[in-house]
């Protein structure tokens, strides 16, 4: 018979269930003999002589750990192990996605054995709050990421110390100085962390790269691409590969197409540009009728499915825009030269050919492989010349085009697509990239003009191929699409109460009323000191564009069916395009979906990545144009809010910093009051919420972290 506990009348299994029960219900806790006797039964002498065996064989049975003197919890050996990859990472903590769980796993910097962005861990979870979220700790690193780190280098008399560039991963990286004599003071560095031992001050590395000095502008541009793990030159196999392509047009070639070479046939494209992978030709057809054909490089031509040049291309994805240069998809052979439609040269293309009349009716339509003949190559401000002087080369053909465009975007808007206009940074930069200006790009009718027949193409396209006739019936074909979600509630409340703040009342929760209404309040801010404030969160409250093969429609243009079919030469879904046309023109009636959807997973991830180093391009510069600024003061706005600063967007050229609360200029005590999304002065009452002006002064520059430190000036 079980010995039993006279003061509670418990059995000695009874209470060691009691306290594994314990253990397992607070997994992270530590407890105490005295804690654990009282709450199973008992603190006298025999209780704690019971509960010293309970625990004692717990520990032997490796259910339980002794932490620290007279210290137990649970063993992270018995508590369920997950394995997941670490998605984020702050100073002060990571968050590991587990497959299959609704929310991340929140790991203290403390517990997480090392590991970084990344990599793929065993985790257990150690606490469930009653939201759900979960508290975990990390027990090993079972594979290290190959994620790159770039920083700048410090020389010791044994060692190499990285400091990244990464504000996420705060610590330097330790590189044996014996193994890379080449590593000089001052040089930037890709490096990939291979160990951090436990008690291990810093990871170790591995050197992957020398970048160059840290302040040249080709170093520091390398550098971004190398952070994103983005290449930034073609391996000599795939250039080779590409030179090989013949460019030569056989008569053969032409007659397998339909020839519009005689057509009025011309390029419009930024000034700068080297590429030119989409042509507009018009043709008078009678009175109020014509036909307009948008016409693409047929890339796919030249590329072939499982080439060298093809398998570089997928794994790209897409060209990389950074502030002084692009890094293409293709190598120049294919960007430049066989796929660019430059003036006075046959050109081999894939077209959509539309007769349209006054009223936008769409007569008929064409797709298929085409050569043209392009007549002339304007830069968008030639173009725009010839809308408002109504005068010059092909006039005649530029001003109808530019009606009928403007006609189609009045059509779009009025079936509920959101006109969201927000400034784009430029910089005028010198001989050595360095910049000396700052400008916002300014969208004009002949950027309206390309942009509607480009979207009127690319809709028809997605429409086309998304369905087959079956005995009169409608049967969905796999397709590459681009699609937009509705907006979700949530994000539309907060967005409407910010709008609130202002006195712009938004009242649509739902359907195309959201545009509308989204629509009516952008065309009513328009120059107003919060509106590009406004606009940016209206932006950040809409769903993100992917690729996929599941069609929802583009909520933001207001299609039912989306893709991109008119820049092959710079994104791989365009190509995925062009293939799936040609196959299904030719009667082919299937195509591989998971195929399809594993490859636009990809292209969305690509063109995420590429978006941030376009980004971190950006703000380099912005930073390396203010340090010849720094103690000058300016004018800005309100941009963005934290617990511990805002970011203020300076008004002439949009140039973003922080000015923390610690340094504003004043002896009032300034806080963030997160439910009124307001810094607020405490003795003063002064308030300062998005769209704010304000006057700050230019404290800091870091050029390594693309960084700008602000102070606010309070006047007194």
């Amino acid at each position: 018979m079980a010995k039993r506990d006279k003061k509670r009348g418990r059995t000695r299994d009874e209470r060691a269930s009691f306290i594994v029960d314990m253990f397992r219900e607070f997994p992270d806790n530590k407890f105490s003999l005295k804690h654990l006797a009282a709450a199973s039964g008992g603190a006298d002498r025999d209780g704690r002589t019971m509960t010293f065996a309970i625990v004692r064989q717990l520990i032997d049975e490796g259910y339980v750990e002794e932490v620290s003197r007279s210290k137990y919890r649970l063993a992270r050996t018995a508590l369920p192990r997950f394995e997941g990859v670490v998605t984020g990472m702050t100073p002060g903590a990571l968050y590991v996605s587990v497959e299959g769980m609704e929310s991340d796993i929140y790991v203290s910097r403390r517990n997480a054995t090392g590991a970084l962005e990344g990599d793929r861990v065993s985790i257990v979870v150690v606490r469930r709050q009653r939201d759900g979220d979960m508290e975990g700790n990390i027990v090993e690193v079972v594979e290290r990421s190959t994620k790159p780190y770039v920083g700048e280098v410090r020389l010791t008399t044994n060692g190499i110390f990285v400091t990244p560039d990464n504000r996420r991963l705060d610590t330097d990286i330790y590189l044996q100085r014996r193994l890379y004599p080449q590593v000089e003071e001052g040089d930037k560095v890709s490096v990939k962390v291979v160990r951090w031992d436990e008690g291990d001050r810093l990871p170790q590395g591995e050197l992957i790269e020398r970048l160059g000095k840290a302040g040249d502008n080709d170093t520091e541009m390398h550098a971004i691409l190398a952070e994103f793990d983005l290449p930034y030159h073609f391996r000599r196999e795939v250039e080779e590969a590409a030179e090989r392509i013949s460019g030569k047009i056989t008569a053969e070639e032409i007659a397998r197409r339909r020839d519009m070479r005689d057509r009025v046939t011309f390029t419009i494209d930024p000034a700068d540009a080297k590429d030119f992978d989409d042509a507009l030709s018009i043709t008078p057809l009678q009175d109020g009728v014509w036909e307009i054909g948008v016409h693409i490089a047929d890339v796919s031509h030249y590329v072939t499915p499982g080439s060298i040049v093809d398998n570089e291309a997928v794994e790209r994805a897409t060209s990389v825009y950074l502030v002084d240069r692009t890094v293409p998809m293709l190598p120049e052979r294919l960007c430049n030269d066989l796929c660019s439609l430059r003036p006075h040269e046959d050109k081999l293309c894939f077209s959509a050919v539309f007769t349209l009349n006054e009223q936008l009716d769409i007569l008929d339509e064409w797709f298929g492989r085409t050569v043209i003949h392009s007549n002339r190559r304007f830069a968008y401000e030639e173009a725009q010349q010839i809308i408002e002087g109504g005068a010059g080369d092909f006039a005649t053909e530029i001003l109808t085009l530019n009606r009928l465009a403007q006609e189609l975007r009045k059509q779009r808007f009025k079936h509920g697509a959101i006109a969201f206009e927000r400034d784009e940074v430029r910089f005028n930069l010198d001989e050595k990239g360095r910049p000396i200006g700052v400008y916002t790009k300014v969208q004009k009718e002949a950027n309206q003009l390309i942009e509607e027949f480009m979207l009127l193409a690319n809709r028809r396209v997605a429409e086309f191929c998304a369905y087959r006739l079956s005995n009169g019936r409608r049967v969905a074909r796999p397709m590459v699409f681009r699609v937009h979600d509705e907006p979700s509630e949530d994000k539309l409340t907060r967005f409407r109460d910010f709008a609130l703040r202002f006195g712009h009342y938004f009242k649509a929760t739902k359907g195309r009323a959201v545009a509308k209404e989204m629509n009516k309040l952008l065309g009513s801010i328009a120059g107003n000191a919060e509106a590009n404030a406004i606009t940016t969160l209206a932006v950040r409250s809409m769903s993100k564009a992917i690729y996929t093969t599941d069609n929802i429609g583009h909520y933001g243009l207001a299609f039912t069916h989306y893709t991109h079919f008119t820049s092959p030469i710079r994104r791989y879904p365009d190509i995925m395009v062009h293939r799936l046309l040609a196959s299904y023109l030719a009667g082919d009636k299937r195509a591989d979906k998971s195929y399809l959807e594993q490859m636009c997973v990809h292209s969305t991830e690509r063109e995420i990545v590429a978006s941030e180093a376009e980004r971190a391009s950006i703000k380099y510069k912005m930073a390396e144009f203010m340090k010849d600024h720094i103690g000058e003061e300016f004018d800005g706005v309100v941009s963005g809010m934290t617990e511990w600063g805002m970011y203020v967007e300076l008004n002439d050229t949009h140039v973003e910093g922080m000015a923390y609360l610690r340094n504003i200029d004043s002896d009032d005590y300034y806080y963030f009051d997160q439910a009124r999304y307001e810094v607020v002065g405490r003795s003063s009452g002064l308030r300062f919420t998005l769209g704010t002006p304000v006057r700050i002064r230019v404290i800091d520059v870091n050029l390594n972290r693309r960084t700008l430190d602000f102070k606010l000036i309070i006047n007194r």
